[in-house]
Order: C-alpha cells, then structure tokens, then sequence
C-alpha cells in the first residue's frame, strides 16, 4: 500500500521562503528574492494579492525599523554628536530642533541652519565632540537658546 503525498503547493513554500529570507535581511526585498530564487516581481504579486503575507511583511520592517533606531540610540549613548543632531532633528521639532527655510513676505527666502558649536568649557574628545551625556545635553540647550536668541 503506498501512500500519496499531499500536494505542495510552490507558492506558499515561496511566500514561507520569503518571510524567513526577508527576517534575515532585515527587510530587504532583493536580498530576499534573490535567497529564494524568484523575482521582485512575483514577490510584490503576492505582496498585493495576500493581505496574511503583506502583514507578514510589514512586520518585518517595522522591526527593521526598531532595530535601526536601537543602533542610532547606541551611537547617541557613545557620544556620536551628529546622531544626537540628526535624532533631535527627526523627533525632537515639537521642541525647536528644526532646519526650515522661511519665505518672507519680500519674496525672499531666509535658511536657518543650526550649526553645533561648543560651549567653552566641557569634556571633550580629540574631534572637538563632548564626551559626557551632560555635556552633550547642555551642548545641545546652548544650541536651542542660541536659535531662539536668533529668532527674535
């Protein structure tokens, strides 16, 4: 008596190929495919015809995204100024840290750009970078006050 294998079906071994390939990559879609052996085009077929593995796929950037932004907090934590700019520029415009262009009612346009100068006495490393998160802090505060001075 022999018994029959149930049928497989390749394109949900493909769509489980991809998740696992796309977790390792950490999104990457190209990587991915290529790992599989199918092409971008087929992965966005499925991408749009299958709402389970689309979700599938969000995920996994959403978590490519949370380990992207882990990484920038390391990097602030170690004293990496332009990190520290670059989050504050991203989550920190509620509180004044932004780069905007003005257009003034002249018809001319104004860039404000905030430029990092240090203050005059704090810890610092060979490049001139505080090395201390209170320094960095209140690098950071003379930074927005000097912007609010220029503002007014």
């Amino acid at each position: 008596m022999s018994k029959k294998k149930p049928k497989v079906n390749k394109t949900e071994q493909h769509k489980k190929a991809l998740i696992v390939a796309l977790e390792k990559s950490l999104g990457v879609v190209t990587s991915a495919c290529k790992q599989v052996g199918i092409g971008r085009t087929t992965f966005y077929k499925y991408y749009n015809e299958d709402k389970n593995f689309r979700d599938e796929v969000n995920d996994i950037s959403e978590i490519a995204v949370d380990f992207a932004e882990s990484q920038l907090h390391k990097q602030i934590q170690d004293g990496n100024t332009s990190a520290t700019i670059f989050y504050l520029k991203t989550k920190g415009k509620k509180r004044g840290y932004v780069e905007r262009s003005e257009i003034q009612h002249d018809g001319s346009v104004k860039s404000t750009i905030i430029e990092w100068r240090p203050p005059e006495q704090s810890n610092k490393d060979v490049t001139g970078n505080s090395t201390t998160l209170s320094d960095q802090q209140n690098d950071l505060k003379y930074i927005k006050e000097e912007h609010d001075q220029e503002k007014q």
